[in-house]
């Protein structure tokens, strides 16, 4: 094959599967402008959500909880007489 032919065969290929892809592309965003219309409060929560910090990591509970997790219970059985 030359080099002219396996341009061809490229074009060939490309040429439609770009014009699907933008095809899908367009009623992505069709849709997606449809559903900011239909329902314009849900669309300022996602877009305040996308912002919004996340929760702050959980903190372990004090030596005097009255909730011990059963591993680190189990060591201080053992080592204490």
């Amino acid at each position: 094959m030359t080099g002219e032919a396996i341009l061809q065969f490229l074009f060939i290929l490309l040429v439609p599967l770009v014009l699907v892809g933008g095809g899908i592309v367009t009623l992505f965003a069709i849709g997606a402008l449809f559903d900011a219309l239909e329902n314009p409060g849900e669309l300022k929560g996602r877009i305040e959500a996308a912002f919004r910090r996340p929760p702050k990591d959980p903190k372990p509970p004090g030596p005097n909880h009255y909730y011990q997790r059963h591993w680190v219970a189990e060591k201080t059985a053992k080592t204490t007489p």
